[in-house]
């Protein structure tokens, strides 16, 4: 189902991001992404001279290097471009997610290591939004495998996560009843 048709209007601002994860010959799994800030029109700005339209105003990148438990053995930023000089000061601070998991507990350890003051609005927005669900989404087949319910019985992990897994959805009925709690037809 579509928008409604707007009011009409004028494009100012955009915002791309793109976050891609990748199976590594090692076993392990890239999730990187990359987001970039643009507007329509030029700008005065004291620490690049002024910014064209279409000029990036934030192109930056992320990488996680994760294992098929989620958990972080590297991380690392770049930043090609921000409106401050002093921007690109923080992506040394990334290496402080290894070891980190992400799942539960995730928004709350990236925050403390680099909210705030500690790190880029923008970059730590990528780690909580779209990586950590490009994560996911990358390994799930492979932790489906490991998880699967048939060899131990337990409920799945996805179950009750979002509107279309919620227990009593008739996706669970189909897909798995025995954990499908909705009214019995």
């Amino acid at each position: 189902m579509p928008l409604t048709k707007p009011s009409p209007r004028n494009l100012i601002h955009t915002r791309d991001i793109k976050s891609q994860g990748y199976q590594r010959d090692d076993g392990l799994w890239d999730i990187e992404c990359r987001l970039t800030d643009t507007k329509t029109y030029s700008f005065e700005n004291a620490d690049r001279g002024g910014i064209n339209a279409g000029e990036p105003i934030h192109a930056m990148l992320v990488r996680l290097t994760i294992d098929e438990s989620l958990t972080v053995h590297k991380a690392e930023a770049a930043l090609d471009a921000g409106p401050f000089n002093l921007c690109g000061d923080v992506t040394g601070r990334f290496d402080s997610l290894a070891g980190l998991s992400i799942g539960p507990g995730w928004r709350k350890a990236v925050m403390q290591r680099l909210g705030r003051a500690k790190g880029c609005t923008h970059l730590t927005d990528m780690l909580l939004g779209p990586m950590a669900v490009t994560a996911y989404q990358t390994v799930a087949a492979a932790r489906s495998r490991r998880e699967s319910p048939a060899s131990d019985g337990a409920k799945p992990a996805t179950l009750d996560t979002c509107h279309a897994l919620a227990s009593d959805s008739p996706v669970v009925r189909k897909h798995w009843p025995r954990f499908y709690t909705g009214e019995k037809k």
